[in-house]
């Protein structure tokens, strides 16, 4: 039998892995640090953002130019540097999510529209959540606590970091809720339909599809390609489709909000439940811009020739 030297083959990879575990170890360590401790550590990465990494910074002031063209460049300068400071917050509450007590969620998150959801479970029935990147999304699977429904949660997986991937799987399903890999969701989805248990598909909708899949949309004034996956889970299990929308009401505390979009998705108009989506995240988009993921490219594509604009 020949034996294989890993590393012999791989000179980089073991190495690569070895320093993912020392970031997760450190990240872990810091998710340990009280909250006064980490937003003086969010106030030091906001200002390494704007001053020193500059992240994506003109991919940010394209974004919100095109989003908002009537703004000056001294107001969307400012949206830029509101953006940074949340986005380090963002980042830090993340990381301390890992070690969070249900006590310490309690204080820093509250759910409206839970009970109509929940209404929908007591039928046997199950729903879909349309979110985005908005806020802090990753907290909301605190919803698992309140929610009678299984909680789906659709991620995608981090590609070549394991120890990154295993961290943040801990911390979204450390509430009951079930993380599933974005290629698998209609199946787990249309799966549990058959066993008659009631879910809550949780589908973060507002990430770009590949140009000749998706489907075509204006949005915050530029074309853009949507996953069409949503609407056809919604329409085949014809599960309500809610929407939510998270309000930002203190330094780390926010309000999710769930609201009914479409009880019926098989009796609804073609292309009703992405735009109804797209007008709401638009609307909510617009009375606090700042907490929008601006750094996603999210219109990197181009639509291809013969592909339909919906709106």
């Amino acid at each position: 039998m020949t034996t294989t030297n890993t590393r012999s083959q791989d000179p980089t990879g073991w190495l690569t892995n070895a320093l993912n575990k020392c970031v997760v170890l450190l990240l872990k360590g810091i998710a340990l640090l009280p909250f006064r401790v980490l937003y003086f550590l969010s106030d030091l990465v906001y200002l390494l953002l704007k001053h020193i990494i500059r992240y994506r910074s003109a991919v940010i002031l394209e974004n919100l130019q095109t989003a908002f063209p009537e703004k000056i460049h001294d107001e969307i300068l400012q949206l830029r540097n509101r953006f940074y400071k949340h986005l380090a917050d963002v980042f830090i509450e993340s990381v301390k999510l890992h070690y969070m007590t249900p006590a310490q969620m309690q204080k820093r998150v509250r759910f409206v529209g839970v009970e109509e959801m929940n209404r929908f479970a007591e039928l046997g029935k199950g729903v879909i959540v349309l979110a985005y990147h908005y806020n802090n999304w990753e907290w909301g699977s605190y919803l698992q606590k309140l929610s009678k429904h299984r909680i789906l949660m659709v991620y995608n997986k981090m590609r070549d970091n394991q120890p990154m991937d295993d961290f943040l799987l801990h911390s979204r399903e450390k509430w009951g809720g079930r993380a599933v890999q974005m290629g698998r969701a209609a199946k787990v989805a249309f799966d549990e339909v058959k066993k008659g248990v009631p879910t809550l598909l949780w589908l973060v909708a507002d990430q770009s599809a590949l140009a000749e899949l998706g489907s075509w949309a204006t949005f915050l004034n530029r074309e853009a390609a949507f996953f069409t996956g949503p609407e056809k889970i919604a329409r085949k299990t014809n599960q309500p489709v809610f929407f939510q929308k998270v309000r930002k009401v203190g330094r780390g505390k926010y309000e999710y909000e769930f609201s009914l979009m479409v009880e019926e998705p098989a009796k609804a108009a073609p292309n009703e439940i992405l735009l109804t989506y797209i007008r709401k995240m638009e609307e909510a988009i617009h009375e606090a811009p700042e907490y929008y993921l601006w750094s996603h490219r999210r219109w990197k594509h181009k639509r291809p020739e013969g592909v339909e604009l919906k709106i």
